[in-house]
């Protein structure tokens, strides 16, 4: 399995291709480059479907064909071998694809496991002609995997881009709001749709525009668009910037809308209530879901209410008067506990789970000492990669100033928090800090570690609040109550405890609390 045969991507190769066993009448995959872009297809017919590409202004600037070719591949194991070349490929980074992102789906088939399994082979064929670069570990912990256009959706996720596609289309103006517990999906789609209507079959949109709230975020998306086809960095804004181009856009999608900011406990007000003025809005009531509004055709806003953090939040109220299409996301894509796992931390962190429940194939553990938390993720970064420490925001940021200072102290054990904001994740310290809900909010890993901190505890037979413990000096306001920002804390930690695809350790430094969550976890 994995046999790679190359030729000449001109009209030459279709005599020689007609000659080779699998070349006229067999279940193939095909990669068609020039060191620098390629196609990747598949075909039961190598000749004829070569010979249409040789036809395709869009190939000619291609150079080689790469046959790939087996005695056991059957029509459902090329179009599954093509999906994960696609996907890997794109990811890999040396090639920008020419492909487009629809259809590329995910079904099962006789033996598949037996099919799947053997694709290192394939891969290791790939990397020995140097049709490939990376290994397979390193690109499935990469940015460019986990927020590539080209990944197989779920059918609620393709359900929502067949009907988002046919409002576009079939209308002047929409509004289009898709909710999602965390790791349903949200970002996968949202980058997914730019890529989808920038390279749309019938009718690409001239202006698209990706709006990502959280500056973290925005500059991973920025390098991910950098290496499609057909996207650019500068397509990525921040809610601000949108309203500074001055255009009109045909299409903004707004991943983590939720983080949008109404006019209240902001680091600064002057632009805000310049930019409402500019766009004839109230000056207290106006919001960046307003500035997002006036400044599209057509708005896709992915949102979760469960997922606001902080009172400049804009309030769910203001997403429930909408006059929107509404569509959900209901697949649980990240963690590996399943659909029940974000229910469940909520229902326990909410004091409302009725009993402990088990989730095969996923860690939940709760540890009595922090820095064994800390060493053991480091031990499963050495192991599967992207593990990281996490916490809420319980302690004052010393070493922004001054890196020589310790931020969160512990008992006989100091940490600082994350030395940089923008893609905090994969900068070189960032096993060595701890992380904020700033840093990692619209981000996968592979295994998370969380510390909850001293902002919480357990009183009275319930989970409360301590607001002079609590250091984000814009993540509260004099306004909420306690019962409201305790909601808010919650959220934060609900969030972090749902970022580890493969496990989720936690530690807690009040004691009457983490005696509670052993009932649990």
């Amino acid at each position: 399995m994995g046999r790679l045969t190359r030729f000449d991507f001109d009209f030459l190769a279709l005599s020689q291709l007609q000659a080779h066993t699998f070349g006229s009448n067999w279940p193939v995959v095909y990669i068609i480059e020039n060191g620098k872009d390629a196609y990747v297809g598949e075909t039961t017919s190598a000749v004829r479907r070569i010979k249409n590409h040789l036809e395709d202004n869009r190939r000619r600037p291609l150079k080689t064909v790469n046959i790939i070719t087996d005695s056991e591949f059957n029509k459902s194991v090329s179009l599954d071998l093509e999906s994960m070349l696609i996907e890997y490929i794109a990811a890999d980074g040396k090639y920008l694809l020419q492909n487009s992102n629809k259809g590329i789906r995910n079904h099962d088939y006789f033996e598949r496991e037996k099919y799947t399994d053997r694709f290192q082979e394939i891969w290791d064929e790939l990397k020995t002609n140097k049709l490939a670069v990376n290994s397979l570990f390193n690109i499935r912990n990469s940015d460019l995997f986990k927020l590539s256009p080209y990944k197989v959706l779920t059918e609620d996720q393709l359900d929502i881009v067949n009907e988002i596609d046919k409002i576009v289309f079939g209308n002047e103006t929409s509004i289009n709001v898709v909710k999602g517990e965390p790791g349903s999906g949200k970002t996968i789609l949202a980058v997914y749709l730019a890529k989808y209507f920038a390279s749309h079959e019938y009718m690409p949109l001239p202006k698209i525009g990706i709006v990502l709230p959280m500056t973290s975020l925005r500059g991973t998306v920025k390098k991910v668009f950098r290496n499609v086809s057909g996207l650019k960095g500068n397509m990525v804004y921040g809610p601000s910037e949108v309203v500074k181009t001055g255009e009109k856009f045909d299409l903004l999608i707004v991943d983590e809308a939720h983080r949008l900011s109404q006019r209240r406990n902001l680091s600064s007000y002057e632009f805000f209530d310049k930019t409402n003025e500019k766009l004839g809005l109230d000056k207290e009531t106006g919001t960046q879901l307003d500035w997002i509004l006036n400044s599209a055709k057509h708005t896709i806003l992915f949102y979760d209410h469960n997922q606001s953090v902080k009172p400049s939040d804009i309030h769910p109220s203001k997403f429930s008067t909408l006059n929107a299409n509404w569509f959900s996301l209901k697949t649980q894509m990240r963690v590996k506990a399943g659909n029940d796992y974000s229910v469940y931390i909520e229902n326990v962190m909410k004091g409302t789970a009725a009993s402990r429940i088990e989730f095969n194939n996923y860690e939940l553990c709760l540890f009595e000492d922090v820095q064994q938390m800390v060493d053991a993720i480091k031990e499963k970064d050495k192991q599967v990669g992207l593990s990281r420490v996490v916490a809420g925001y319980a302690w004052d940021w010393k070493s922004k100033n001054n890196p020589t200072n310790y931020d969160i102290q512990i008992g006989d054990y100091a940490y600082r928090w994350n030395s940089v904001n923008s893609d905090w994740i994969n900068s070189k310290n960032a096993l060595n800090e701890i992380g904020c809900i700033h840093t990692v909010q619209g981000y996968d890993l592979n295994t998370v570690g969380v510390i909850i901190g001293p902002e919480l505890i357990f009183s009275e037979g319930k989970i409360t609040f301590v607001k002079e413990r609590y250091k984000d000096r814009y993540g509260k306001h004099n306004s909420k109550s306690n019962e409201e920002m305790l909601d808010y804390i919650i959220n934060i930690y609900k969030t972090l405890m749902t970022r580890g695809i493969l496990g989720t350790y936690v530690y807690v430094c009040d004691d009457a609390l983490r005696t509670y969550l052993k009932l649990y976890f």
